[in-house]
Parts: structure tokens; C-alpha cells; sequence
């Protein structure tokens, strides 16, 4: 009789017997590379054919480690109103959510008064535009 509910449902008993419907060969079939115990096959083998993975030829340049910095604009740390800006500040006050490998600022937006900033990187057009507006870019390592 079948269960009514899959959690009731009885295990299938393998290798018990001719009476059980899975005994002899264990529902594995004769012979052959999955009949047998401790068959396990690596992930992407086909068999000795050679695999997929070294038949495509391999091309290009992969650049590993990428860096991913949290990214900040002028017209944004303008608005704080503060004199010096740090990466702690800007956590603070929620404008990055994670610092990830450092912070980058980038040169949207105008200043009008001189701030000091502490960063990882800067743009070309944001190092210009701060100290253009009489402020400090300095970088931390």
C-alpha cells in the first residue's frame, strides 16, 4: 500500500533480497563503472574522452584580485559641511554602506569651500576640482 503522506513513506531498502524488488545487483545493473563501490567520478569527467574543459582553447587575460572601492562624488561630501571628510565620517553618516577595498571620490558635482579629504583614490577631475577649491586630497594606504 502507498503512503498518503511522503513523511510516512517507507525507505527503500536496497540489496535485501529477491523478495524486495532492489536485490541481486541493487538496483545498479550489471557490470560497469557505477556498479561498483566507491564509484564516484570527478566533476566534468567523460568517461577517458578528454574533457570539455581542456578541449576549448583558452584565451584572454583575467585580472584577479579586482579592486572594489565604495564610491563617493563631490557634490556629496560638499553637502556634509565639514571640514575634514574621512572614510569613518562617511560610515557614520550612512552616505557608503561598506567600505569594500577603500574609498574612491570622483568629480561630479562643484565645492565651494576647502575640505580636507582622506581617501584611497581619487579621479583626475576630483584631485583638480579640490584643490582648485583650496582643500587637501590626501591618500591612505
Amino acid at each position: 500500500m502507498r503512503a498518503k503522506f511522503p513523511y510516512k513513506k517507507k525507505k527503500k531498502r536496497v540489496g535485501c533480497g529477491p523478495g524486495s524488488g532492489h536485490g541481486k545487483t541493487a538496483t545498479r545493473g550489471n557490470k560497469g563503472q557505477q556498479s561498483r563501490t566507491g564509484s564516484g567520478r570527478r566533476r566534468g569527467f567523460e568517461g577517458g574522452q578528454n574533457p570539455l574543459y581542456r578541449r576549448i582553447p583558452k584565451r584572454g587575460f583575467n585580472h584577479f584580485p579586482k579592486r572594489r572601492f565604495s564610491i563617493v562624488n563631490l557634490d556629496q561630501l560638499s553637502r556634509l559641511g565639514e571640514s575634514e571628510v574621512t572614510p569613518e565620517k562617511l560610515l557614520e553618516r550612512r552616505i557608503i554602506h561598506k567600505l569594500r577595498d577603500g574609498l574612491k571620490v570622483l568629480g561630479d558635482g562643484k565645492l565651494d569651500k576647502a575640505i580636507k579629504i582622506h581617501a584611497n583614490h581619487y579621479s583626475k577631475q576630483a584631485k583638480k576640482k579640490i584643490e582648485a577649491a583650496g582643500g587637501e586630497a590626501l591618500v591612505i594606504q
